[in-house]
């Protein structure tokens, strides 16, 4: 039986499974892979739910070297990559959200937005559901900053929620990232709903002609800079977040730096999404993930979204009381406002075309679907800003 004890690990890591906690790091391996399917059989967001998957089983596996535990035989505690990861790339400076977003601005196309700007007022408006589901989320859990962070979901932008919640130190992150990952894959099936819900199909067929204006090229490379002074004198919190935002727009627009550019669209962008999917997995251990609290957050994180899409509608619709007859604004172009880019600007269209097939909505709707990106960047300062204030008020 002694010699048998030196083989212990052999069969350890099955025993676990069947220890009273171990159960929880089973459907935690069992929620790994059910991610894994719907990245790779339904193309729910693969480049992010295959990492996070991944990552998922690579956590909750038994003793797994992957985290920072303490190692018997050594004698001392060994540091696990995923944990290292965390530590390193978002506990430490949140950097690898915020790098991505210089990705991010770097693939998005402000003309269609600068062409029209009254779509950035649907980029405000669309934000409607993330405070209304802080609210309703500080009735269900104590602490606010918890709140403020699930209520970011509804802006369905994966690394401002992530952001929030890590400077929050949230203990829901896992949740709150998969949530909103999650909302963003299932837009084509939840807008639609959201939408229809709230208008008429005689609404829903408003024809919108699009006479787009020329944007000079100075335009093009003053907005990324008076944003980013803009963002910070009113909410100085932003500033890391949509600055990134704002830069990787720059390199895009100038003209001078092509090679960066498209770095930052391609190699950069793919590099911090494979990293940051399979960081999230830190905080995706049983222990924490599997609480009455990560159900709850999925429920208000379909409230946010929901909500959002239905505030950019309501305020389309209130500003048609005041436009004339043949200037009026089709209200599903408002529900393109959030920060799902360019998926919610396709569901319109679609939607459009269902309705009336020679109803071309797609430029309307990517107009305000990219002030959507600004305007969830804006909405997450703004927490971060305020949300501290209350809490310490």
């Amino acid at each position: 039986m002694e010699f048998l004890e030196h083989f212990r690990f052999l069969y350890d890591g099955v025993a676990f499974f069947f220890t009273a906690e171990g159960w929880k790091n089973l459907v935690m391996i069992l929620i790994g892979g059910l991610l894994i399917y719907l990245a790779l059989a339904k193309d729910f967001e693969p480049a992010l739910l295959m990492p996070m998957g991944f990552g998922a089983i690579l956590v909750n596996l038994p003793f797994s070297g992957a985290v920072t535990q303490f190692n018997e035989s050594l004698g001392h505690e060994v540091t696990g990559i995923i944990d290292w990861l965390f530590n390193v790339g978002i506990e430490a400076s949140e950097a690898m959200p915020l790098l991505l977003f210089i990705g991010i601005g770097a693939m998005i196309d402000f003309g269609p937005l600068l062409s029209n700007p009254k779509m950035f007022l649907f980029g405000a408006a669309a934000q409607f559901g993330i405070f209304l589901t802080v609210l309703v989320a500080s009735l269900f859990f104590p602490e606010f900053k918890d709140a403020a962070a699930i209520g970011v979901i509804g802006a369905a932008d994966g690394p401002t929620a992530i952001l929030v919640s890590q400077v929050f130190k949230s203990n829901y992150m896992g949740a709150i990232a998969v949530a909103a990952y999650s909302y963003m894959a299932l837009v084509p099936i939840i807008q639609p709903v959201a939408i229809k819900a709230v208008t008429t199909k005689k609404e829903r067929m408003i024809r919108m002609p699009y006479n787009p204006q020329v944007v000079s090229r100075k335009t093009r490379i003053l907005f990324p800079l008076i944003v980013m002074i803009i963002a910070g004198l009113v909410a100085p919190d932003s500033v890391s977040l949509v600055g990134m935002l704002m830069f990787g727009n720059l390199l895009r627009e100038c003209l001078k730096l092509d090679s960066l550019s498209q770095t930052a669209q391609t190699t950069l962008a793919n590099l911090i999404t494979i990293l940051l999917g399979l960081t999230i997995a830190s905080s995706m251990k049983a222990e924490q993930f599997l609480t009455v609290g990560t159900i709850v957050i999925m429920c208000l994180g379909l409230v946010a979204f929901v909500f959002d899409t239905i505030g950019g509608v309501m305020f389309a619709k209130l500003m048609n009381l005041f436009l004339p007859e043949g200037k009026k604004i089709n209200p599903m172009v408002g529900g393109a406002g959030i920060s799902a880019f360019p998926m919610s600007a396709r569901v319109i269209q679609k939607m459009a075309l269902k309705e009336d097939n020679q109803n071309h909505l797609l430029m309307h709707a990517v107009g305000a679907n990219v002030a959507g990106q600004i305007g969830s960047g804006g909405a997450g300062g703004i927490i971060l800003t305020v949300v501290p204030r209350l809490i310490g008020a």
